[in-house]
């Protein structure tokens, strides 16, 4: 889990603000340009967002099952093996960003009405490592800082095209 913990208010915004910060990085890119890596080795726009769709599903499920179920404990799966069950990064950029905003807008729905003490909901994640226990402010802070990352990254790659 990321050592920087944000508040819950600019958690929230950041996790509203990517899905159309990064439509509008990249609102006049041609498809080709989206799929295309900036160079070898390096992931395509679209990879990017593949990976955090993946992100998203992990994470926000994790977070759904930490409300649904008291003190679970929770497999983890690397987004990056999670993502190799997907058709993520065969899928056309414009329909994946479409679907990774309406999930991010029931997340949402789901996060902006949390009461507060709600925030502290924890479970008991194994599969990685030592057991872990993660909150579900822990999976939404992370979710958020990992993002902002590959929103700037989207937005290099954007630039340079």
């Amino acid at each position: 889990m990321s050592k920087t913990s944000l508040p819950i208010e600019q958690i929230l915004d950041l996790l509203n603000k990517h899905p159309q910060q990064i439509a509008e990085l990249t609102a006049n890119l041609t498809s080709a340009q989206l799929h295309t890596p900036p160079s070898a080795g390096e992931w395509s726009i679209n990879d990017i967002l593949a990976h955090l769709r993946s992100c998203e599903d992990m994470w926000g499920k994790a977070i759904n099952t930490l409300l649904a179920q008291d003190k679970p404990t929770i497999k983890a799966v690397n987004p990056t093996t999670w993502i190799k069950q997907t058709n993520y990064p065969e899928q056309k950029f414009r329909t994946s960003l479409r679907t990774f905003t309406q999930q991010r807008t029931e997340l949402l729905a789901t996060l902006n009405t949390l009461p507060h003490k709600s925030w502290s909901r924890s479970a008991t994640v194994t599969g990685a490592g030592k057991p872990l226990t993660l909150t579900v402010f822990s999976y939404a802070n992370r979710l958020a800082i990992h993002e902002r990352a590959h929103v700037k990254q989207i937005g290099r790659i954007a630039v340079s095209l």
